[in-house]
């Protein structure tokens, strides 16, 4: 962990004391939200600032529910437009079994899927200049073909892919261009609409899957 200069480490604890979220003492300071909560451990919050800290909390939490719900709003929209109602439901069901769960990432090895993927996705609105393309290859694999490879499935240039991962052992047999990674720069709102797909799905598919049960009872 990086020294901080004492000063700014007090300062830290007074704000922290005076009821700042952590959040709040990350930008008033600088300081990574790692080393901030580090020096936290042994800080109480005085008696009169603690309402505000738990308001401070509320206030993070009520904007996370305020996102839930705009990204449900918009994927039920979505899912009523005919025009959009397919690439969303092919897009979620990759990336429910295929992506992140913490933030937009979706990584495969078949190129047809890459393809349909980034296919839904821009028929739900993502412009090709949010794409962010990553390879992951194992060490007997050529670098320079599975970046034109990966290029030529993503139609970006090859000069995009920045991100290479290279991994020990021998892979050519089963993956012979390596893994394909797709991020979406400042992806939280699709990230956020893929969550609330796969919630609506998993509710309105829920009655149905207790039914099959019953009847197989």
């Amino acid at each position: 962990m990086r020294v901080h200069p004492v000063a700014k480490i007090m300062k830290l604890k007074a704000l922290r004391r005076r009821g700042y979220s952590i959040n709040e003492i990350v930008s008033e300071l600088s300081i990574p939200k790692t080393t901030v909560w580090h020096h936290l451990q042994t800080v109480t919050v005085l008696p009169k600032y603690a309402p505000i800290l738990r308001s401070r909390r509320g206030g993070s939490a009520k904007r996370a529910k305020a996102r839930r719900v705009a990204a449900l709003t918009w994927a039920q929209s979505l899912l009523a437009d005919p025009a959009t109602r397919t690439p969303l439901l092919v897009a979620t069901g990759l990336y429910w079994g295929e992506g992140t769960k913490k933030d937009f990432g979706f990584l495969n090895t078949d190129s047809r899927l890459i393809e349909t993927f980034l296919s839904c996705l821009a028929k739900l609105g993502v412009v090709k200049s949010r794409l962010k393309v990553g390879i992951r290859i194992y060490e007997d694999l050529d670098k320079t073909e599975a970046i034109h490879h990966w290029a030529k499935i993503t139609q970006v240039s090859p000069e995009r892919i920045t991100s290479v991962e290279v991994l020990s052992g021998r892979k050519k047999g089963k993956s012979p261009y390596g893994m394909c990674r797709i991020r979406l720069a400042k992806g939280n709102d699709y990230f956020n609409l893929m969550m609330a797909t796969i919630e609506l799905l998993s509710k309105g598919f829920a009655p149905v899957a207790q039914r099959i049960r019953a009847t197989d009872s």
